[in-house]
């Protein structure tokens, strides 16, 4: 039992960051925008949220940090592809790599060094008992994930807001024909994309690994763009995709430690899994008949409005 607690609350931990930056993504595309920069993004936002909460120790503005910090990332995004029309594979190529770079730079100086990790959001009294630190033992952002999957899913499918910026990634000139600004909600899309990441980022140092290292997202980000395929573009597909990666990122650590019949298969072998489970699962997905029915009509192409 203690075994499968401890499991469940590290799965948790595991698929926060990648919840939440796959939300943010899951937007993005609605919009009928393709950005591969979630990692890029995911880079800027942990190094944001490290020196913040190394500086000030307050982790919530750590958080805020981190979203600011993908929010200015991707503003660069939306200015190539929506006021340029840059290519937008090509240039959310290029903002992870930026990102990258970026994030190697601004912590070299603070390689190693330690911060506090989140403390728990609720009372310690509602997780003495083991069943209590499952549900009640967490921190803000494992709480704001789930809250973020039920509002997402609330705006897209019951506001006019979102019946707006699905129109728009489904038919961006007739959205534009009737009085509706495709740039203006595009950004604001890209916009809530990047802080999402941004906050998936600052999450590693402040959830899962309390020092700065180059590249600690270590790929979530792209596995955050491949979850939003593998969910159809749904939230909820999206929350039991993210927890299904958290668990087999979670059987790596406890094969590395020795875990029993988990350490029979190669710790090597437990790392790949994530990413050859995101490439079978986009095979499986395109060999569907209705694999494309669900993506937005106009994703990844520039607006060029006709009238």
């Amino acid at each position: 039992m203690d075994l499968t607690l401890a499991i469940i609350v590290t799965v948790v931990g595991a698929s926060t960051p990648i919840l939440i930056a796959a939300l943010g993504e899951l937007v993005v595309e609605r919009a009928g925008v393709l950005n591969l920069g979630v990692e890029g993004m995911m880079l800027i936002g942990a190094i944001a949220g490290f020196v913040v909460q190394f500086h000030t120790g307050n982790p919530y503005l750590a958080l805020l940090s981190g979203a600011a910090a993908g929010t200015a990332a991707s503003l660069i995004f939306g200015f190539l592809t929506l006021s340029l029309s840059a290519n937008q594979t090509a240039t959310g190529l290029a903002l992870t790599i930026f990102g990258t770079g970026f994030s190697a730079l601004a912590g070299s100086s603070y390689s190693a060094r330690p911060v506090t990790l989140m403390q728990p959001l609720l009372p310690e009294q509602l997780a003495d008992h083991p069943i209590g630190r499952v549900i009640f033992g967490y921190s803000f952002p494992v709480y704001f994930a789930f809250v973020m999957v039920v509002a997402v899913r609330y705006f897209l499918h019951s506001t006019r807001a979102g019946l707006i910026l699905r129109a728009v990634g489904e038919n961006d000139q007739s959205a534009h024909s009737i009085g509706y600004s495709v740039i203006g909600v595009r950004y604001l899309a890209v916009m809530f994309g990047g802080a999402m990441a941004g906050i998936a980022g600052a999450c590693f140092p402040l959830l899962l690994t309390p020092q700065w290292a180059e590249r600690m997202t270590a790929g979530r980000g792209w596995i955050a763009v491949a979850l939003v395929v593998f969910a159809s573009w749904r939230p909820l597909r999206l929350l039991a995709g993210a927890y299904l990666f958290g668990l087999v990122m979670t059987m790596e650590l406890y094969a590395k430690a020795g875990g029993g019949v988990l350490s029979v298969i190669p710790s090597e072998l437990w790392a790949a899994l994530p990413y050859l489970a995101t490439i079978v699962v986009l095979v499986l997905i395109s060999l569907r008949r209705d694999a494309t029915t669900n993506a937005p009509a106009c994703l990844g192409k520039p607006f060029l409005p006709t009238n």
